[in-house]
């Protein structure tokens, strides 16, 4: 991934313009078709998985099997993401877990294995299924963070969102939002099938080894809103 690391940099550095290539276009439709199959055959594959896993938050505690958010998708379109859901229905509305103050108490006991293990992204299959989302691309983000955004960084909407991405396997939550950014515009600019292959296999070994996840009271990344404010770019 060396070639992607000094794209970061120079996407760091850079306020040049990029355009998605013709040859980046016709993958993009490729790795639709890729999406729809893969996210297909996991789904049943994995549905054996997927009911343990509702059965086990039903037992858990009171609440909807799956938590529903409305994110930001390809061009800038809104599509509600689907999670396990990993908190109390008590939990205040709006207010994201690290600003609580006590998260740890809203976590439920299966809420904190889902997020270390990353199994909460699970449903995302199905938002993947319906085209919403992408098995690799950039995170989706809250519909509140648009306005924040620089011209560029608007670029990571050119393609689908994804379950994981070139940030993920490079820090995920360990990662500030300028690194975050940077590594999307790096993956949207230089969109490859081998690139795609590389993040799958990083991500296999991230979730095998559970490195990266933080959860609770154990995230400090301020919500980019208020980072944007904070820094006198809103």
């Amino acid at each position: 991934m060396g070639k992607v690391r000094r794209a970061v940099q120079c996407s760091r550095k850079s306020k040049r313009k990029h355009c998605l290539t013709a040859k980046q276009k016709r993958y993009l439709k490729l790795k639709r078709g890729l999406d729809f199959g893969m996210s297909l055959g996991a789904c049943v594959v994995l549905s054996p998985a997927l009911l343990a896993l509702s059965a086990a938050i039903k037992l858990d505690s009171r609440g909807p099997v799956l938590f529903k958010q409305k994110r930001v998708g390809i061009h800038k379109s809104y599509f509600s993401i689907y999670k396990f859901r990993t908190m109390r229905i008590d939990t205040p509305k709006d207010t994201p877990t690290h600003l609580l103050a006590d998260p740890d108490q809203y976590i439920t006991k299966m809420g904190h294995f889902l997020r270390r293990s990353s199994l909460d992204e699970l449903p995302q299959l199905f938002n993947i299924l319906k085209g919403d989302m992408s098995i690799i691309g950039p995170r989706p983000l809250l519909v509140r963070y648009l306005p924040y955004y620089t011209k560029e960084e608007r670029r990571r909407h050119d393609v689908r969102p994804g379950l994981t991405g070139l940030a993920q396997v490079n820090g995920r939550n360990a990662l500030g939002w300028e690194g975050r950014f940077a590594y999307d515009l790096a993956y949207v600019n230089h969109l490859t099938f081998g690139m795609d292959v590389k993040i799958i296999a990083m991500t296999v070994g991230k979730v095998l080894r559970r490195s990266g996840t933080l959860s609770g009271a154990e995230q400090t990344v301020p919500d980019f809103d208020e980072y944007r404010k904070r820094n006198g770019k809103g």
